[in-house]
Protein backbone atom coordinates (compact mmCIF):
# COMPACT_ATOMS: atom_id res chain seq x y z
CA UNK A 1 0.00 0.00 0.00
CA UNK A 2 1.40 3.40 -0.98
CA UNK A 3 2.09 6.09 1.60
CA UNK A 4 -0.48 8.32 -0.08
CA UNK A 5 -3.14 5.89 1.17
CA UNK A 6 -1.56 5.18 4.55
CA UNK A 7 -0.91 8.73 5.76
CA UNK A 8 1.50 9.95 8.43
CA UNK A 9 -0.34 8.82 11.58
CA UNK A 10 -1.02 5.27 10.37
CA UNK A 11 2.56 4.94 9.14
CA UNK A 12 3.94 5.98 12.52
CA UNK A 13 1.51 3.69 14.33
CA UNK A 14 2.97 0.80 12.33
CA UNK A 15 6.62 1.79 12.80
CA UNK A 16 6.90 3.06 16.36
CA UNK A 17 5.95 -0.08 18.36
CA UNK A 18 8.98 -1.90 16.93
CA UNK A 19 11.48 0.72 18.11
CA UNK A 20 13.74 -0.19 21.01
CA UNK A 21 13.12 2.11 23.99
CA UNK A 22 15.48 2.29 26.98
CA UNK A 23 14.09 2.54 30.50
CA UNK A 24 15.52 6.05 30.79
CA UNK A 25 13.15 7.32 28.06
CA UNK A 26 10.32 9.31 29.66
CA UNK A 27 8.71 10.31 26.34
CA UNK A 28 9.81 8.93 23.00
CA UNK A 29 8.68 8.83 19.39
CA UNK A 30 5.08 9.95 19.01
CA UNK A 31 5.30 12.92 21.37
CA UNK A 32 6.40 16.46 20.53
CA UNK A 33 9.90 15.94 21.95
CA UNK A 34 11.95 13.04 23.24
CA UNK A 35 12.47 13.36 26.98
CA UNK A 36 15.26 11.43 28.69
CA UNK A 37 16.05 10.81 32.36
CA UNK A 38 19.81 11.05 33.01
CA UNK A 39 21.37 9.54 36.11
CA UNK A 40 22.42 12.22 38.59
CA UNK A 41 20.70 15.02 36.65
CA UNK A 42 17.82 16.86 38.30
CA UNK A 43 16.36 17.91 34.95
CA UNK A 44 15.27 15.85 31.96
CA UNK A 45 17.23 15.98 28.70
CA UNK A 46 14.98 17.09 25.81
CA UNK A 47 15.66 16.29 22.14
CA UNK A 48 13.86 17.25 18.95
CA UNK A 49 14.57 17.17 15.22
CA UNK A 50 12.51 18.79 12.49
CA UNK A 51 12.97 19.72 8.86
CA UNK A 52 11.78 22.08 6.15
CA UNK A 53 11.68 21.12 2.48
CA UNK A 54 11.42 23.49 -0.47
CA UNK A 55 7.94 23.47 -2.06
CA UNK A 56 6.56 21.60 0.97
CA UNK A 57 7.22 23.99 3.88
CA UNK A 58 8.18 27.11 1.92
CA UNK A 59 7.95 28.33 -1.69
CA UNK A 60 11.09 28.72 -3.78
CA UNK A 61 10.40 32.46 -3.82
CA UNK A 62 10.64 32.75 -0.01
CA UNK A 63 13.25 35.10 1.42
CA UNK A 64 16.34 33.10 2.48
CA UNK A 65 16.30 34.67 5.95
CA UNK A 66 12.67 33.57 6.37
CA UNK A 67 13.58 30.00 5.37
CA UNK A 68 16.25 29.89 8.06
CA UNK A 69 13.95 31.48 10.64
CA UNK A 70 11.18 28.96 10.05
CA UNK A 71 13.57 26.00 10.01
CA UNK A 72 14.86 26.90 13.48
CA UNK A 73 11.54 27.90 14.99
CA UNK A 74 9.69 24.69 14.05
CA UNK A 75 11.53 22.42 16.53
CA UNK A 76 11.48 25.21 19.11
CA UNK A 77 7.68 25.20 18.90
CA UNK A 78 7.80 21.54 19.97
CA UNK A 79 9.96 22.62 22.91
CA UNK A 80 7.16 25.03 23.83
CA UNK A 81 4.67 22.14 23.78
CA UNK A 82 6.92 20.30 26.26
CA UNK A 83 7.59 23.44 28.36
CA UNK A 84 11.29 22.85 27.77
CA UNK A 85 14.22 25.26 27.40
CA UNK A 86 16.23 24.84 24.16
CA UNK A 87 20.01 25.20 24.42
CA UNK A 88 21.92 23.71 21.45
CA UNK A 89 21.17 23.10 17.77
CA UNK A 90 22.71 21.10 14.92
CA UNK A 91 22.01 22.06 11.30
CA UNK A 92 21.92 19.64 8.36
CA UNK A 93 21.86 21.44 5.01
CA UNK A 94 21.02 19.51 1.83
CA UNK A 95 21.24 21.66 -1.29
CA UNK A 96 21.94 21.67 -5.03
CA UNK A 97 25.56 22.43 -5.91
CA UNK A 98 24.42 25.13 -8.35
CA UNK A 99 22.95 27.18 -5.47
CA UNK A 100 24.48 30.62 -4.94
CA UNK A 101 26.63 30.77 -1.80
CA UNK A 102 25.09 34.12 -0.83
CA UNK A 103 21.64 32.46 -0.65
CA UNK A 104 22.95 29.96 1.90
CA UNK A 105 24.63 32.73 3.87
CA UNK A 106 21.29 34.52 4.10
CA UNK A 107 19.54 31.32 5.20
CA UNK A 108 22.09 31.02 8.00
CA UNK A 109 21.48 34.62 8.92
CA UNK A 110 17.85 33.66 9.51
CA UNK A 111 18.87 30.55 11.47
CA UNK A 112 21.14 32.64 13.70
CA UNK A 113 18.51 35.32 14.28
CA UNK A 114 15.92 32.74 15.30
CA UNK A 115 18.35 30.91 17.58
CA UNK A 116 19.33 34.19 19.25
CA UNK A 117 15.68 34.80 20.21
CA UNK A 118 15.95 31.92 22.69
CA UNK A 119 19.69 31.96 23.43
CA UNK A 120 20.28 28.75 21.44
CA UNK A 121 23.84 27.97 20.34
CA UNK A 122 24.33 26.44 16.89
CA UNK A 123 27.12 23.95 17.57
CA UNK A 124 27.57 21.97 14.34
CA UNK A 125 25.80 19.88 11.76
CA UNK A 126 26.29 18.41 8.28
CA UNK A 127 26.05 19.40 4.61
CA UNK A 128 25.27 17.34 1.54
CA UNK A 129 24.40 17.96 -2.08
CA UNK A 130 21.22 16.82 -3.79
CA UNK A 131 19.69 16.99 -7.27
CA UNK A 132 16.36 17.80 -5.62
CA UNK A 133 14.88 20.60 -3.51
CA UNK A 134 16.68 22.45 -0.73
CA UNK A 135 16.23 20.84 2.70
CA UNK A 136 17.18 21.91 6.22
CA UNK A 137 17.02 19.56 9.20
CA UNK A 138 17.40 21.09 12.67
CA UNK A 139 18.15 19.01 15.77
CA UNK A 140 17.77 20.75 19.14
CA UNK A 141 18.83 19.70 22.63
CA UNK A 142 17.75 21.29 25.89
CA UNK A 143 16.20 20.52 29.26
CA UNK A 144 13.08 20.71 31.36
CA UNK A 145 12.55 20.41 35.10
CA UNK A 146 11.00 17.10 36.07
CA UNK A 147 7.99 18.77 37.67
CA UNK A 148 7.33 21.01 34.65
CA UNK A 149 7.54 18.50 31.79
CA UNK A 150 4.30 18.27 29.76
CA UNK A 151 3.42 15.70 27.11
CA UNK A 152 0.35 14.93 25.01
CA UNK A 153 -0.53 12.01 27.27
CA UNK A 154 -1.76 13.54 30.53
CA UNK A 155 -5.18 14.90 29.62
CA UNK A 156 -8.00 13.96 32.01
CA UNK A 157 -11.76 13.65 31.56
CA UNK A 158 -13.31 16.98 32.53
CA UNK A 159 -10.25 19.09 31.69
CA UNK A 160 -10.81 22.40 29.94
CA UNK A 161 -9.20 22.87 26.51
CA UNK A 162 -7.53 26.22 25.84
CA UNK A 163 -5.77 27.60 22.79
CA UNK A 164 -3.42 30.59 22.57
CA UNK A 165 -3.59 33.26 19.89
CA UNK A 166 -5.74 33.08 16.77
CA UNK A 167 -6.17 30.31 14.23
CA UNK A 168 -6.29 30.11 10.45
CA UNK A 169 -4.65 31.87 7.56
CA UNK A 170 -1.05 31.23 8.60
CA UNK A 171 0.03 30.36 5.06
CA UNK A 172 -1.01 33.87 4.05
CA UNK A 173 0.35 35.61 7.11
CA UNK A 174 2.78 34.23 9.64
CA UNK A 175 4.05 30.73 8.85
CA UNK A 176 7.51 32.00 7.82
CA UNK A 177 7.98 34.48 10.70
CA UNK A 178 6.19 33.06 13.75
CA UNK A 179 7.65 33.01 17.28
CA UNK A 180 7.12 29.81 19.34
CA UNK A 181 5.16 30.18 22.57
CA UNK A 182 8.06 29.16 24.80
CA UNK A 183 7.68 32.13 27.17
CA UNK A 184 3.96 31.45 27.53
CA UNK A 185 4.52 27.73 28.05
CA UNK A 186 7.15 28.31 30.72
CA UNK A 187 4.86 30.73 32.53
CA UNK A 188 2.00 28.23 32.40
CA UNK A 189 3.97 25.40 34.01
CA UNK A 190 5.45 27.72 36.62
CA UNK A 191 1.99 28.79 37.78
CA UNK A 192 -0.38 25.94 36.87
CA UNK A 193 -0.54 22.17 36.51
CA UNK A 194 -0.90 21.66 32.75
CA UNK A 195 -2.06 18.09 32.11
CA UNK A 196 -1.39 17.84 28.35
CA UNK A 197 -0.17 20.15 25.60
CA UNK A 198 0.60 20.16 21.87
CA UNK A 199 1.64 22.82 19.38
CA UNK A 200 -0.74 23.39 16.49
CA UNK A 201 1.54 22.80 13.52
CA UNK A 202 -0.81 20.64 11.41
CA UNK A 203 -4.08 22.35 12.28
CA UNK A 204 -6.55 22.00 15.15
CA UNK A 205 -8.55 19.40 13.19
CA UNK A 206 -5.51 17.10 13.15
CA UNK A 207 -3.67 18.00 16.36
CA UNK A 208 -6.61 17.98 18.80
CA UNK A 209 -7.52 14.35 17.96
CA UNK A 210 -3.83 13.47 18.35
CA UNK A 211 -3.77 14.92 21.88
CA UNK A 212 -7.02 13.13 22.74
CA UNK A 213 -5.77 9.78 21.41
CA UNK A 214 -2.50 10.12 23.32
CA UNK A 215 -4.44 10.89 26.52
CA UNK A 216 -6.96 8.09 25.79
CA UNK A 217 -9.91 10.43 26.09
CA UNK A 218 -12.50 12.04 23.85
CA UNK A 219 -13.30 15.71 23.42
CA UNK A 220 -16.08 18.18 22.83
CA UNK A 221 -15.43 21.61 21.35
CA UNK A 222 -17.59 24.56 20.40
CA UNK A 223 -16.34 25.42 16.91
CA UNK A 224 -18.13 28.76 17.11
CA UNK A 225 -15.83 29.75 19.99
CA UNK A 226 -12.63 29.26 17.98
CA UNK A 227 -10.46 32.40 17.94
CA UNK A 228 -10.23 33.29 14.25
CA UNK A 229 -7.55 35.28 12.47
CA UNK A 230 -9.07 38.27 10.68
CA UNK A 231 -10.47 37.21 7.31
CA UNK A 232 -10.61 33.51 8.23
CA UNK A 233 -13.51 31.16 8.85
CA UNK A 234 -14.02 28.05 10.99
CA UNK A 235 -12.74 25.71 8.28
CA UNK A 236 -9.53 27.75 8.07
CA UNK A 237 -9.09 27.52 11.84
CA UNK A 238 -9.53 23.74 11.78
CA UNK A 239 -7.65 22.86 8.62
CA UNK A 240 -5.09 25.44 7.49
CA UNK A 241 -2.30 24.42 9.88
CA UNK A 242 1.01 26.21 10.52
CA UNK A 243 -0.49 28.24 13.41
CA UNK A 244 2.20 27.19 15.93
CA UNK A 245 -0.09 28.11 18.81
CA UNK A 246 -0.47 26.02 21.97
CA UNK A 247 -3.42 23.75 22.69
CA UNK A 248 -3.47 22.54 26.29
CA UNK A 249 -5.64 20.77 28.84
CA UNK A 250 -5.97 22.00 32.41
CA UNK A 251 -8.30 21.26 35.30
CA UNK A 252 -11.62 23.11 35.07
CA UNK A 253 -11.05 24.18 38.67
CA UNK A 254 -8.18 26.38 37.46
CA UNK A 255 -10.23 28.10 34.74
CA UNK A 256 -11.02 31.41 36.44
CA UNK A 257 -7.56 31.90 37.93
CA UNK A 258 -5.92 31.03 34.62
CA UNK A 259 -8.00 33.44 32.58
CA UNK A 260 -7.54 36.29 35.07
CA UNK A 261 -3.79 35.76 35.41
CA UNK A 262 -3.30 35.36 31.65
CA UNK A 263 -5.00 38.68 30.87
CA UNK A 264 -2.64 40.43 33.27
CA UNK A 265 0.51 38.70 31.97
CA UNK A 266 -0.13 38.51 28.20
CA UNK A 267 -2.39 41.45 27.42
CA UNK A 268 -1.84 41.32 23.66
CA UNK A 269 -2.30 37.54 23.25
CA UNK A 270 -5.78 35.98 23.42
CA UNK A 271 -6.39 32.80 25.42
CA UNK A 272 -9.62 31.00 24.52
CA UNK A 273 -11.46 28.10 26.11
CA UNK A 274 -12.67 26.04 23.16
CA UNK A 275 -14.06 22.93 24.87
CA UNK A 276 -13.28 20.07 27.21
CA UNK A 277 -12.00 16.52 27.33
CA UNK A 278 -14.62 13.79 27.63
CA UNK A 279 -14.69 10.06 28.14
CA UNK A 280 -13.42 8.24 25.07
CA UNK A 281 -16.83 6.58 24.94
CA UNK A 282 -18.46 10.01 24.61
CA UNK A 283 -16.44 11.54 21.77
CA UNK A 284 -17.89 14.66 20.19
CA UNK A 285 -16.55 16.44 17.11
CA UNK A 286 -14.38 13.37 16.55
CA UNK A 287 -14.50 13.81 12.77
CA UNK A 288 -13.27 17.37 12.57
CA UNK A 289 -12.10 18.55 9.16
CA UNK A 290 -8.44 17.56 9.26
CA UNK A 291 -5.40 19.78 8.90
CA UNK A 292 -2.18 18.91 7.13
CA UNK A 293 -1.16 15.24 7.06
CA UNK A 294 2.09 14.16 5.39
CA UNK A 295 1.82 11.83 2.37
CA UNK A 296 -1.93 12.41 1.91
Amino acid sequence: MKLSRVGEDRLLAALLPSLRIAKTVVAGAGDDCAVIKLRGNRDFLVLKTDCVVEQVHFPSSAKPTDIGWKAMMRPLSDFAATSAVPQFALITLIVRQETEARRIKRIYRGLNAAAAQFDVSIVGGETSRTPGPLMLSISVAGSVERNRFVSRRGGKVGDDLFVTGRLGGALRHKHLRFVPRIAESRWLTENFSVHAMIDLSDGLGTDLPRLARASKVGFKINIHKLPLTAGCNIDNALSDGEDYELLFAISARERDRLQTSWRKKFRQLPLTRIGELRSKFDIRNSKLPGGYVHFE
